[in-house]
Order: structure tokens, then sequence, then C-alpha cells
């Protein structure tokens, strides 16, 4: 019980940090655009609701998992750090989910998750709802579950097929919403393309150490879920073995408590450096004067 508490309690330090950015912010997206989103990820959404459903209706214990899944997601998903204006770069959490109850579930679990963080942190937004749930929980999860079962046919280290696939789960997700950005805002010269390239350039400064981070992560908290399954499946062991069990776990807890540090670190240095101020949108106001050929010192 200890080691839970002591795990809910570094999980909990990650997401200790100012609530200044967003998912995709409210209004960043124009309506016909934000309606294209909801109708792309409503069947999911719902569909997600059913297996849910019958997985917890077969068996009660999934209630618990799926709980975590959407506490970790949450908790996860809440250290953001400035991006790309109107977005952000942070651990998207959704891969433990996708490995423990499937990618079905993660379109739900992203619903809840995102429509919480947009009403009570202003993390993200109600009109962009669909896009974010279509890049966080269907994009990413379905990538990584898709990656884990690749990689696990090919008989590969199942630690190392974990990073893996969380990794590829966190950066496909950025690459969809770079997608989701480029098309409302194309590049003048280079189209959608062009601009999807700027955005993902932009977003790999952060997102690509944030990914290697929750690869390891991800790695560290299956194998204590492991492990506390392992044990709880025994019967009551004898003394010796369960204090080689409390060594062996001492140097996880360790490593967990340096990733947290190493977390709350990120946004601090975010700040100091002050990562994609530099690649804001000109105001309106700006573009009508340099339309119209006014310029500040022609002002008598």
């Amino acid at each position: 019980m200890n080691k839970r508490i002591y795990l809910l309690l570094l999980m909990l330090a990650l997401g200790l940090e100012p609530l200044g950015a967003m998912h995709i912010m409210e209004g960043f997206i124009p309506l016909q655009w934000c309606i294209i989103w909801y109708l792309i990820a409503l069947p999911f959404v719902v569909f997600s609701y059913r297996f849910v459903a019958r997985q917890i209706k077969a068996s009660p214990r999934m209630k618990s998992s799926f709980a975590l899944a959407a506490a970790y997601t949450f908790i996860l998903s809440a250290l953001k750090m400035p991006s790309v204006a109107g977005s952000s770069s942070h651990l998207t959490g959704t891969t433990l989910g996708t490995l423990t109850i499937g990618p079905m579930a993660m379109p739900l679990v992203g619903a809840i998750v995102l429509l919480f963080q947009a009403l009570l942190l202003a993390h993200g937004g109600i009109s962009t709802l669909g896009a974010n749930i279509f890049s966080l929980s269907i994009a990413g999860p379905f990538v990584a579950y898709a990656l884990y079962r690749l990689l696990t046919s090919a008989r590969l280290p199942k630690s190392l097929v974990i990073f893996i696939a969380t990794f590829c789960g966190s950066m496909a997700t950025y690459i969809v919403t770079s997608f989701q950005l480029a098309v409302v805002y194309p590049d003048a010269v280079t189209g959608v393309m062009g601009a999807a390239w700027k955005f993902l350039g932009i977003f790999a400064i952060t997102q690509v150490p944030l990914s290697i981070i929750e690869g390891i992560l991800t790695v560290i908290v299956l194998r204590l879920l492991e492990k506390s399954q392992a044990k709880t499946a025994t019967s009551v062991e004898a003394s010796s073995t369960q204090s080689s069990t409390k060594s062996s776990l001492r140097p996880q807890f360790i490593w967990l408590s340096i990733l947290a540090v190493v977390c709350l670190a990120l946004p601090i240095l975010a700040g100091l450096f002050d990562i994609g101020s530099r690649h804001r949108r000109p105001s309106r106001r700006n573009d009508w004067a340099t339309d119209s050929g006014l310029q500040s010192n022609s002002i008598p």
C-alpha cells in the first residue's frame, strides 16, 4: 500500500505546473473544421463506450483499470510546454491504457480527460474537443498498439517494445496535430505540406525529449504494475521474499523520482528559453497596415 501511495504522489508531482498552455486552444480552428473533427471522432467515442461497457460487464475489476488509465492520462497530459502558437507539447499518457485495457478504450478515456481539462484547467477547448480527441486518444493509441503487436511478434525485449511503442505513439499524436494546424493555416508559398513541416520542426524541439521521457516512464510504471499484480496473485510470502522484493523495487522508485524531477524542470527551462514565442502569427492590425502601405514613420 505504501508503494502505491508513493507512486501516486510521484505521478501527481508531474502535474504540478502552471496551467497556461493548451492542446489546440479554444477558437483557434474555424467552425467548419471543428464540426468535421467532431464527426470523425464521435463514432470512435461511441464504439469505445460500448467496448468499455462490455469489458466492465464481463469483469467488474476492469473499472479500476479504466480509472487508472484515465487518471494517468489526465495527470501526464497536464504537463505542458509552450510550442506552436495555439498548441503545446506535453506527455500524452495514453500508451499505458492502450496496453492494459486496449486501444478501443482510449477514445472514451480521451473524451473524458479532455472534457475535464477544457472545463477545469482551460487546457484545450470545447470547440476543438473533436480534433484533440482524434490526435490524443485515437491516432496515438492505435499507432502505439500496432507497433506493440508488430514488435512483440518479432520477439524483441518487452521493455524495448513498450518504449518504442510509447515513443512512436506520442510522436504520432503531434504529427496529426501538426497536420490539423497545417490544413487550417497553410503556408502562402508551400501550402499545407510546407506548413506541416514547419509545425513538425517546431514541435520536435520539445516533443522528442518528452516522448523519450514518456517511454521510460511507461516502461517503469508497467513493470511496477506487473510486479504488483504478481504479488497479489500469489499467497502470503515469507518475510525474506518480501524484503528481497522491496530491495528490487527500490532502484525503480529512485529512477521514477529522478524522472519526476526532470519533468518538473522542463517547464521552467521552457520559460527561461521562451520556446515557441518566435513563431506567433502577426496580428490582423499589422497585416492591414502592411497591405495599406501605412508605416509608423509616415505619420506626422
